[in-house]
């Protein structure tokens, strides 16, 4: 049975301050989540990465982003070395706000993906269509390309421990939600296209997360479905109480 993994994408919000106190508040939460084999995290802006992974012990610290080089004159960019620095070990890659507003492309996202694989740090890779995609009945197509270019010529053994993040970009931060029905819908077909990608057995591995306003009213009916294993979470991860209510819901 895989295990469930909620993750707080924190975006360019809080200071390394308000982070050191949502961190210190939650770690006794995030202890007992583990108990009941949630895996529970958060995303913080670079500057307070340092100050996520020395207050937390049981909190999978990711980073936003990640460039795909190891240095060099990329202004405003990070290594993955720079993160294993940290002790940092997950991160986001392709999210729709990357996609959409720095030119992030599936061909970036693959050099990007492999440089983790490499470096031997966890990807979650974001998936995701525009709200014009999914009225064009494009949904599945856009998915399809996102994962096959994506995933071009990574290793099965890494894949397996990939987390995959379907986030329809027509519902995040907007308050519209993908159905459970759709969303179940598109998860399952993201693993129909992992198995025919690598096997059954690496499809049944890999966890995947819905994300688009999930909110503590609607987590359960997400994480309810056959195929969901998970959730990306925005503004609801921002507030201790907020984001410990939606864990509570699952």
């Amino acid at each position: 049975m895989r295990r469930k993994i909620v993750v707080g994408n924190w975006k360019m919000n809080k200071t390394n301050e308000e982070t050191k106190v949502f961190v210190k508040e939650f770690e006794g939460i995030a202890k007992s989540l583990l108990e009941r084999k949630i895996i529970v995290g958060i995303a913080p802006t670079y500057l307070s990465l340092a100050t996520a992974v020395k207050g937390s012990k049981k909190l999978l610290i990711a980073s936003q982003n990640v460039h795909f080089k190891e240095n060099g004159a990329y202004t405003g960019e990070v290594s993955v070395p720079m993160l294993k620095e940290l002790k940092v070990k997950w991160v986001i890659v392709g999210h729709s706000e990357r996609r959409q507003y720095f030119n992030e492309t599936n061909e970036t996202c693959n050099l990007k993906l492999k440089a983790l694989v490499t470096g031997g740090l966890n990807p979650i890779y974001c998936v995701g269509e525009t709200l014009k995609e999914f009225e064009d009945g494009l949904t599945k197509e856009v998915i399809k390309n996102q994962l096959v270019e994506g995933l071009k010529d990574i290793e099965a053994s890494a894949v397996k421990s990939f987390v995959i993040a379907y986030e329809p970009v027509w519902s995040i931060g907007t308050g519209k939600n993908a159905s459970k029905e759709i969303a179940e819908d598109i998860c399952a077909y993201i693993r129909s296209i992992i198995r025919k990608l690598y096997s059954k057995a690496i499809s049944e591995r890999v966890l995947i997360q819905y994300g688009g306003s999930v909110k503590p009213e609607n987590v359960k009916e997400y994480l309810g479905q056959t195929n969901i294993d998970g959730a990306l979470v925005g503004g609801a991860s921002l507030k201790v109480d907020s984001f410990k209510t939606l864990l509570e819901n699952i």
